[in-house]
């Protein structure tokens, strides 16, 4: 495992951090709940110190799994949290919710079902149009001078929401989707990170259409991510993302590595990026990603992904 300074909080996080919406179950695949806390524990074994999560992943499920595998490792000492507010989940929908009453409530939420008395990140996970930036960074303010949360963050921001929230609060930590399929948030995580931020970006493999899982176009239901969040799974990016596949598929034989460590090597080697969240609800897939350390895309290899991206990105 590598690990790196994260923006200027002082925090050192390893370089893949662990995302649970996955292992939070709704919108997922079914996995055990034993599966899915040996999928957290497998990524502590590995080196993983850096966990994210939010209680908008399964009404907080995702939050009661790390809490119950960090608690029982007796690690929490060492392992950094991050969490968000500002979404909540409910009856299968995602609700936005910034006042400064129900963020507050949601921390005590975390609190509770992470195990523990103090979040080491905690980020809006979605702007609230309705709730003015200062209501809600307030808020955030008031619960970090309480020593609840330590460093404050923002997730699926624009530049102008992020100055806009900087004037009420320091920001310190930026999570935007960023992979392969989807770089349309470049030119603003290089200004995070010019910023000193933690930049730690998610949808790494592309809600695992970088994996080479999925190879046929097929429907999912209503509810599920891959239909309703991310794009690549449907027409015209899904022929796209077969081409894609197609150019890794080569570097895949070559290298005798599984297509979500080319992904991720890809990722990784962007200076602007602190660490990329990755999910999985088994142990063996985690223990896999983590092998990502063990090699390096070559330049030549960069040149050749680099070109097929920019032919997946044309209109």
């Amino acid at each position: 495992m590598e690990y790196t300074e994260f923006g200027k909080t002082q925090l050192r996080v390893s370089r893949m951090c662990l995302g649970t919406w996955g292992i939070g179950g709704a919108g997922w695949d079914s996995y055990s709940d034993e599966s899915r806390m040996d999928a957290i524990k497998a990524a502590v074994d590995c080196g993983i110190n850096f966990i994210d999560t939010a209680p908008a992943y399964n009404g907080g499920r995702a939050e009661q799994y790390i809490g119950e595998v960090v608690h029982k490792l007796g690690v929490r000492k060492e392992v950094i949290l991050a969490t968000k507010c500002g979404n909540e989940f409910i009856n299968g929908k995602y609700v936005r919710c910034g006042s400064a009453d129900k963020i507050m409530r949601e921390c005590e939420e975390s609190l509770r079902n992470l195990k523990t008395d103090y979040i080491d990140v905690y980020l809006v996970h979605w702007p609230d149009p309705n709730v003015p930036m200062e209501e809600t960074m307030d808020a955030l303010n008031t619960m970090k001078k309480q020593g609840k949360i330590l460093h404050i963050g923002v997730s699926n921001f624009t530049k102008e929401q992020m100055e806009e929230a900087e004037k009420y609060c320091a920001i310190e930590a930026y999570q935007p989707q960023y992979s392969m399929v989807d770089r349309k948030w470049e030119q603003l995580i290089r200004w995070a990170c010019a910023q000193e931020m933690g930049v730690m970006t998610y949808g790494t493999l592309g809600g695992g259409i970088l994996t080479g899982k999925y190879r046929e176009l097929k429907t999912y239901e209503a509810n599920d991510n891959r239909n309703r969040f991310y794009p690549y799974f449907r027409e015209p990016l899904f022929s796209k993302a077969m081409k894609l596949l197609s150019v890794m598929d080569k570097i895949s034989k070559e290298r005798n590595v599984p297509l979500a460590q080319i992904a991720l090597n890809w990722t990784l080697k962007k200076e602007f990026i602190s660490s990329c969240i990755t999910g999985s609800q088994s142990r063996d897939k985690i223990e896999a990603n983590c092998k990502v350390f063990d090699w390096e895309l070559s330049a030549e290899e960069m040149q050749i992904l680099d070109k097929a991206i920019e032919e997946y990105s044309r209109e």
